[in-house]
């Protein structure tokens, strides 16, 4: 007899974190996935368990999701290819259905990007005068000085920093850690901000390195909040999030002639395939430059 949905489902998700050593939002998207792929089984006769699922099920079932945005088919579609690759590992399955399940082509979409300016004109919005000021200021260049995704901001410690060496250690997806060299400036930011984060009443996260006024650590939802509220105030009409910051890192570099391994390095890329579009962002900037400047751009 073959196994339920709800067995698979639970063996996936530990094969997830224990094989993979994925982390929570990645297994939360892939179970998330699957989840969806059962509920079109469930309104199907006969009821079919995961082994039993065809090609044709999964060609009707992208039918039935009867979703217009390539690329949030095409996300779905990579966690059912995975749940299926997961099922031949364990020797559920024999033959792969997904296999030739095709994924939408996607074009590509250019990340939004800051640019120095409009970094500055957030950070000059900061009421310093506030008690949580000069922390806000800190974490504004601690994101655009080191490239960093906002869990690994909000989960960063104070042994993480070696500003002695000029370095970070930053723990990334998968848990993997890499040394980021992090600049004189945020390192003053930061060490102001200490200064503060030592006259709170009461610290219960010691080793967090950014806190909340009650001495915890901050969440991904503060953050947004707080970039958010700058931008706005800024006058930035462009969707700004924590992530733009770290856009903004990385396109600035390349743009500055960093060698691209380098900055994959840097934002902990597995792959320079994933780093490359900040090439098409420089090329856009190229082509605006010579638009803009060239003396034969009116002709």
């Amino acid at each position: 007899m073959t196994d339920s949905w709800q067995e698979v489902i639970k063996e996936f998700e530990l094969f997830l974190k224990i094989e993979r050593s994925l982390s929570e939002n990645s297994i939360e998207a892939y179970l998330n996935d699957v989840a969806k792929l059962e509920s079109y089984t469930i309104d199907k006769e006969p009821v079919k368990k995961p082994a039993e699922i065809t090609y044709n099920d999964l060609r009707d079932f992208i039918k039935w999701l009867n979703i217009e945005n390539t690329r949030t088919q095409s996300r779905i579609l990579s966690g059912i290819r995975a749940f299926f690759r997961y099922m031949i590992i364990e020797g559920k399955i024999e033959d792969n259905p997904a296999t030739l399940i095709e994924s939408p082509r996607l074009g590509i979409i250019l990340p939004e990007v800051l640019s120095v300016e409009d970094i500055d004109k957030m950070i000059s919005c900061i009421d310093l005068s506030k008690p949580e000021g000069q922390r806000n200021k800190a974490i504004i260049e601690t994101l655009y000085g080191c490239g960093l995704r906002v869990s690994e901001l909000v989960n960063l410690r104070l042994t993480d920093t070696h500003f002695t060496e000029g370095f970070i250690s930053v723990t990334g997806k998968g848990d993997k850690q890499r040394l980021v060299p992090v600049n004189e400036k945020t390192i003053e930011e930061i060490n102001y901000y200490l200064t503060d984060r030592n006259r709170l009443n009461r610290i219960i996260d010691e080793n967090i390195l950014f806190l909340n006024r009650r001495g915890k650590k901050l969440t991904r939802a503060m953050i947004f909040t707080i970039v958010k509220d700058l931008a706005s105030c800024a006058g930035i009409k462009k969707r700004v999030s924590p992530h733009t910051f770290r856009h903004s890192f990385a396109t600035h570099l390349v743009q500055a002639g960093a060698d691209l391994r380098a900055v994959q390095e840097m934002l902990g890329h597995e792959s320079i395939l994933t780093t490359e579009v900040y090439t098409h962002i420089d090329r856009i900037f190229l082509q605006k430059t010579i638009l803009k400047y060239h003396p034969r751009r009116n002709k």
